[in-house]
């Protein structure tokens, strides 16, 4: 989907700008998704090329793994990326796209390290772990 898109941490310290295609809805549910956003994580990606930072005043990155590290906005505390330096795209987390996106959520990763709380019952995919190489040669 080409879309242009808008979008912010809460506070509007961090604020971005999307011109290209967007991957649809995936859910994350490991271990590092739940520390950071208290829960599963819901994010799209878009090529680097199609992604521009309007206002970075708050932006912060913190390092969560090797070549791995996430977005997040040191004044409101927003989650807002997560960035796989290796590839040719960065994710961004739909909650912070301005409204409506258009998106759609299509499947469940990580689901074998979700939390106890929830079941996930949407009828979606449900992968084991995450096979970046297939995202890569799909265009995602």
């Amino acid at each position: 989907m080409t879309i242009n898109a808008t979008g912010s941490c809460l506070c509007g310290a961090v604020k971005y700008r999307i011109m290209g295609s967007l991957r649809p809805v995936v859910a994350c549910h490991c271990g590092q998704c739940q520390k950071t956003s208290g829960h599963h994580v819901a994010a799209t990606s878009v090529n680097r090329k199609d992604f521009e930072l309007l206002k970075e005043r708050g932006l912060k990155w913190f390092s969560s793994s090797l070549r791995v590290r996430r977005g997040f906005c040191l004044e409101c505390g927003g989650n807002l990326f997560w960035d796989n330096t290796e590839l040719p795209t960065i994710s961004i987390f739909a909650g912070t796209l301005d409204q409506p996106s258009g998106l759609q959520l299509v499947e469940h990763i990580y689901v074998e390290a979700k939390a106890d709380y929830y079941e996930i019952t949407d009828g979606l995919p449900q992968r084991q772990g995450f096979s970046i190489t297939a995202r890569v040669e799909n265009g995602e």
